[in-house]
């Protein structure tokens, strides 16, 4: 059987993106495959700490790794106009042909806020981030294009710096209907850990779309980001849970909170049994590979991972020894 393909999900909102960097190339050597990399303006909570640019972090990460690397996802809205967006995921296609992928989100208020303004309901976010995929998606041709939507205005345009291919667009979804979208526009779909039942209806929903579209479902990409705290110990692997990633146990959306201290007030109510069917955290390796391997049996067939801990090197060390040669695609 394959080996599964299983990347490393390098967290600006968390690690100084020199940190990162190393940590990408150990990952590698480790037997991950490829890099999703989070484009946060701020962090989630003020002791994460960091907030790096994260077109910037990209290209130093594909020099120093060989796989693919893409953003973990990026809003082509508010604070990024698409053509901005189109512009960078071109350049960055063109400067690593074959490794880059573009993954887009509707965007949280978190980050995209920044601008003020009115910070519009989901529908309205969403509506926006397809009518972004359609300039993108022009722009990806090589020809001057002129865009006059509901929410955009472009001036006639081309991106005079282009990729022989122009690079795949996933989207970050785990609703239905955005899913079915997905599957008619897109090129794959990214998601996170949710219940089976919940998956596999957005699987249909993604493979409905793409059938639509005169398109084969099975051969799209569908990626995972998998959150999960390991350490030597049950108990400091709990800390760091409750104490780096206390998003991770909060049950409520999170897309409409604008300030990383407001988050800091909402993990003071987080408890460990909130964490249960979210997040695995556990210090046995054997538990992991049992957690991740069940998501791989659903169908994904990339799981990029993140541990919520700062013992990245050593996480790495060990999931490289005892559970990456033992998943299968």
């Amino acid at each position: 059987m394959a080996r599964a393909r299983i990347g490393y999900a390098a967290m600006l909102e968390q690690f100084h993106p020199t940190e990162l960097l190393e940590w990408c190339a150990q990952a590698e050597a480790a037997g991950f495959s490829g890099i999703m990399a989070a484009d946060h303006l701020q962090p989630w909570v003020p002791a994460q700490g960091q907030a790096a640019f994260v077109w910037a972090f990209m290209t130093a990460a594909a020099e120093r790794t060989a796989g693919d690397i893409g953003p973990g996802v990026t809003c082509p809205s508010f604070r990024q106009h698409p053509a901005v967006v189109a512009q960078a995921a071109a350049t960055l296609a063109a400067m690593y042909p074959g490794r880059f992928w573009l993954g887009l989100g509707s965007g949280e208020a978190l980050n995209e806020h920044v601008v003020a303004g009115y910070w519009p309901e989901t529908a309205e976010r969403i509506a926006r981030m397809f009518e972004a995929i359609e300039i993108i998606r022009k722009l990806f041709t090589g020809k001057d294009v002129k865009h006059r939507g509901e929410h955009y205005r472009m001036e006639t345009f081309r991106l005079w710096t282009m990729p022989d291919e122009p690079p795949p667009i996933y989207v970050a979804t785990a609703g239905p209907i955005t899913a079915e979208k997905t599957g008619r526009f897109c090129d794959g779909i990214i998601t996170v850990g949710a219940p089976g039942e919940k998956l596999e209806t957005v699987f249909k929903r993604f493979a409905k779309g793409a059938r639509e579209a005169g398109k084969d479902p099975a051969t799209m990409p569908r990626i995972l980001q998998l959150h999960l705290s390991w350490a030597a110990t049950d108990e400091e692997a709990l800390a760091n849970a409750l104490t780096e990633w206390p998003n991770g146990g909060m049950k409520f959306p999170k897309q409409d909170i604008r300030s990383p201290h407001d988050f800091a007030q909402a993990a003071k109510l987080v408890r460990p049994e909130d964490f249960a069917g979210r997040m695995l955290i556990s210090a046995d390796p054997e538990a992991h590979r049992r957690e991740i391997q069940r998501f791989l049996d659903m169908g994904f067939d990339r799981v990029y991972l993140h541990n919520v801990g700062r013992n990245q090197a050593e996480w790495i060390r060990v999931f490289g020894a005892n559970v990456l040669p033992k998943l299968v695609a």
